[in-house]
């Protein structure tokens, strides 16, 4: 049955590169995604400056999304600096009452960035709020039925995988289309592989499910995730 999915990262490329070949295959089903990037993650190029990098990650974000059908929305936050209080999850929750979205993914809740961290905290607050009568708040509550974490290398303090998505050859290469338009992901920022290490690590999930490949979560919600396995 097709689903509405969000998923919420810290930085434009964080949830396109973890989560992207699920919203793909989702997509595919006839499912709706919506891409939410918590900051632009401007500050991370070594020849760009934050203003220029800005503007390439937001057309890279756009780009990642027409290329699996997905929706994309960038908060107007700024790398190293997304701030935990109400009013990040506060529109989170807007977001939520707006989409009703049965599944919802995001960073786990310890990692080495504070943006991650702080996003994931956002997002399971804002899923909180969007479930309670709110004065100022014109759409109806809902509830979102499923929460997953989705791996990253980058956040993997007491991260347990349970949940695991077979992800197939036309997902796989419509994220690999869209996440190639990514600077950090080809490895000219960092120096680091993203897109080789994840197409790897695609394939380890995979083996342990008996899939040519597959995408590990954490999962948080009250119900198991429908898309587990092929």
């Amino acid at each position: 049955m097709p689903k509405t999915v969000i998923a919420i990262g810290g930085h434009i490329g964080d949830m396109e590169l973890t989560a992207g070949p699920t919203l793909a295959k989702m997509v595919l089903e006839g499912s709706r995604a919506i891409i939410v990037d918590c900051t632009y993650g401007e500050r991370g190029h070594p020849q760009l400056s934050p203003t220029e990098y800005r503007e390439q990650k937001l057309r890279e974000g756009q780009f990642f999304a027409d290329t699996i059908g997905a929706e994309f929305v960038a908060l107007d936050y700024s790398d190293g600096f997304l701030p935990d209080d109400e009013a990040v999850a506060e529109q989170i929750a807007h977001i939520i009452r707006q989409a009703r979205p049965e599944v919802l993914i995001t960073h786990w809740t310890k990692s080495m960035h504070r943006d991650h961290m702080n996003a994931a905290q956002a997002a399971l607050r804002g899923v909180f709020l969007a479930s309670i009568p709110l004065e100022n708040e014109v759409l109806p509550r809902h509830t979102v039925a499923s929460i997953l974490h989705a791996e990253n290398w980058e956040d993997m303090e007491g991260f347990e995988a349970d949940t695991f998505v077979a992800i197939p050859d036309e997902a796989f290469e419509l994220w690999h289309t869209g996440i190639s338009e990514h600077a950090f992901a080809r490895g000219e920022t960092y120096g680091f592989r993203f897109i080789d290490y994840y197409s790897a690590l695609m394939e380890v999930k995979g083996c342990l499910v008996g899939e040519r490949r597959a995408c590990a979560f954490k999962s948080a919600g009250t119900e198991k995730f429908a898309l587990a396995g092929p």
